[in-house]
């Protein structure tokens, strides 16, 4: 008997009570009562399992109840709770279909979303390559122009027109009353709103 109450009674060491008096001083308490002793392992709860959302209705009713007569006072609180649970089947499942519906139409308007979100890119992509490609023809075009225009410009005087330098089909060249100089830039636009 001595034994046992000598193992009952180990030095503890004394407390300090520690009032709470907000959120970090709590926080504080608990961070501290872990640091006094590192190697021990934390528990961390897991994650508590999906209960299953709808019940399955029941296989058989045992207490059926009829209109007929000799039916105890009690069986009215049987009926009740039966009903009530059944009630509660139903809007769940009411709830969950719904949940599903919003959750189709949510990946739909996602999967529509980024549809038309690489579709436009797609459509700039065609765009800026299309460009670049255009700059690149102009590009070697003008390189081939400035090269010809900087060989005339040393074989050829001073007294040459400043139209040398310019192509054929540049506006300058061409005069005003040209139909093909006049672009649809050029011509303002019929704000009448009649035809």
């Amino acid at each position: 008997m001595a034994e046992s109450t000598e193992k009952k009674k180990k030095v503890r060491e004394p407390k300090e009570v520690v009032v709470v008096k907000n959120t970090y001083d709590y926080q504080r308490m608990k961070l501290d009562r872990l640091m006094r002793n590192p190697e021990k392992p934390v528990q961390l709860p897991e994650r508590p399992k999906e209960k299953k959302a709808v019940s399955d209705p029941p296989d058989f009713v045992r207490n059926v109840m009829g209109s007929s007569a000799g039916a105890g006072s009690g069986e009215f609180h049987v009926y009740r709770h039966i009903r009530r649970r059944e009630y509660a089947r139903q809007k769940n499942i009411q709830i969950m279909s719904e949940k599903d519906k919003k959750d189709e139409d949510f990946r739909q308007k996602l999967e529509n979303n980024q549809r038309q979100a690489e579709e436009r890119t797609a459509k700039k992509r065609a765009k800026r390559l299309k460009k670049k490609q255009l700059m690149k023809a102009t590009g070697k075009k003008h390189k081939t122009d400035a090269s010809r225009s900087s060989q005339q410009e040393t074989s050829s005087s001073s007294d040459t027109p400043d139209t040398a330098d310019e192509p054929e089909d540049h506006p300058k060249n061409k005069p005003e009353d040209d139909p093909e100089n006049k672009s649809e830039d050029n011509c303002t636009p019929d704000t009448t709103g009649f035809e």
